[in-house]
């Protein structure tokens, strides 16, 4: 450890030189406050739209403020952090969070470590981490003066293929008008996903991926979402293979649910030509990297607000990239968890897909101050302003807060706090 170079703090995320540990200030800054914000929708429908609501992460050390978003359902997520302790290994995420010193991203990743040791058994604690893991590299970000990709080791990011992602229409008929609407839009890539998809026969599968194709043009790129429709029913997935390939379908995604790697490989290994997809599942760095490593997969899709943050987040886009699968990122929320999840690949020219949700309500869409738009390129532009680039519009989203307490033998353990 005579090196300022040598590594010195190792996670299955990721790794930290000492010369990263170089302070421009004095004195050393906690974590002094996490607070949590839970956003919804007026009415909540039975729809695969994770914009419906949402769980924003505010978070403060000294005259800093970092902002993140949880991919998870809020009410729970916020009981993760202040729930009572159970025993040594399930202790609110709070516990390891507060008052934790947060100088240097060596701290993040030292915060994270701290949170898997003693909330190993809160299985809810990797979501509600990861929205403090976001905020934290947002907050170090705005007091460094970079982006949060600078201080991931990127000198530079590339701009991303945006896939317009969206659901099946309820029939054929819609699917067509909404591939149409996004060629309008500028997109060349698709992605329709869940609704009536899978749950019917083959026939009424294959007409809504005819459908695609034509809305899209003979030109577009079809990616295809079928939600862990069949489980691990691979006869169930072969059925479309044929309109799958007919209509050139890049990926067939999360056809099984994350567990059934048998059933992945059993895909993979067909030989119908279809290329698979998934990751969205993952809730830590072990489940991606066994995906990568054994379900036979060509693209992983990590959620940063789900699988523990940008930290982690980023170790499964190195480990990816050395296995020759391509990193893509999951997204389907507001234009903040959007930029948290184009960082942890923002430098690699290679992998260019980037999820780019067109159907979100209006929580979504009015949550940030800034939208990251497709440039006259077609391309979307990761922020080059410190931490995220994306600020809250706390005005517009006043409408959406939910009043929340949670209280245990007459102590309130969480009560919303204000904005």
């Amino acid at each position: 450890m005579n090196s300022e170079y040598e590594f010195i703090v190792a996670t299955p995320a990721i790794f930290i030189r000492r010369g990263d540990l170089k302070r421009s200030w004095g004195t050393f800054m906690k974590i002094e406050a996490v607070d949590f914000f839970y956003l919804s929708m007026p009415e909540i429908l039975d729809i695969g739209d994770g914009s419906q609501d949402a769980l924003l992460v505010r978070l403060q050390s000294g005259e800093f403020v970092g902002w993140g978003e949880c991919e998870a359902s809020p009410l729970v997520s916020i009981a993760a952090f202040v729930c009572p302790w159970s025993h040594s290994a399930c202790k609110p995420v709070g516990v390891s969070v507060l008052g934790q010193q947060l100088d240097t991203i060596a701290d993040i990743a030292r915060i994270g470590v701290l949170v898997r040791s003693q909330s190993l058994d809160l299985l809810q604690a990797p979501h509600t981490f990861s929205g403090i893991d976001i905020a934290m590299w947002d907050l170090l970000g705005k007091r460094m003066g970079q982006p949060v990709y600078q201080l991931l080791g990127f000198p530079a990011a590339y701009p991303k293929t945006p896939y317009a992602s969206q659901l099946f229409g309820n029939d054929p008929e819609e699917t067509l008008k909404k591939g149409r609407q996004v060629r309008k839009q500028g997109f060349v890539a698709a992605k329709f996903g869940w609704g009536p998809f899978g749950k019917g026969t083959a026939r009424m599968d294959e007409d809504q991926l005819h459908a695609a194709r034509e809305g899209l043009g003979e030109d577009g790129v079809l990616l295809v979402d079928a939600g862990t429709v069949w489980v691990d029913d691979v006869s169930a997935a072969l059925e479309r293979a044929r309109a799958l390939r007919e209509c050139r379908v890049v990926w067939l995604e999360e056809p099984f649910v994350s567990g059934a790697f048998q059933a992945y490989c059993q895909m993979a290994a067909s030989n119908q030509g279809i290329r698979l997809a998934a990751g969205e599942g993952c809730h830590d760095y072990y489940m991606a990297r066994n995906m990568i490593d054994c379900a036979g997969i060509e693209f992983i899709q990590i959620d940063t607000g789900r699988v523990g943050g940008i930290t982690t987040a980023k170790g499964i886009a190195d480990y990816a990239r050395s296995c020759a699968v391509a990193y893509v990122n999951h997204t389907f929320t507001s234009h903040l968890a959007l930029s948290a999840s184009l960082q942890p690949f923002a430098g690699s020219r290679d992998d260019y897909l980037c999820e780019y949700p067109v159907e979100s309500q209006p929580l979504a869409t009015e949550l940030t101050q800034q939208l990251l738009l497709p440039d006259a390129n077609g391309q979307i532009d990761i922020p080059d302003g410190p931490g995220l680039g994306v600020e809250p519009d706390l005005t517009c989203i006043q409408k959406y807060l939910v009043d929340v307490k949670i209280q245990v033998n007459g102590e309130f353990l969480y009560q919303t706090p204000s904005m």
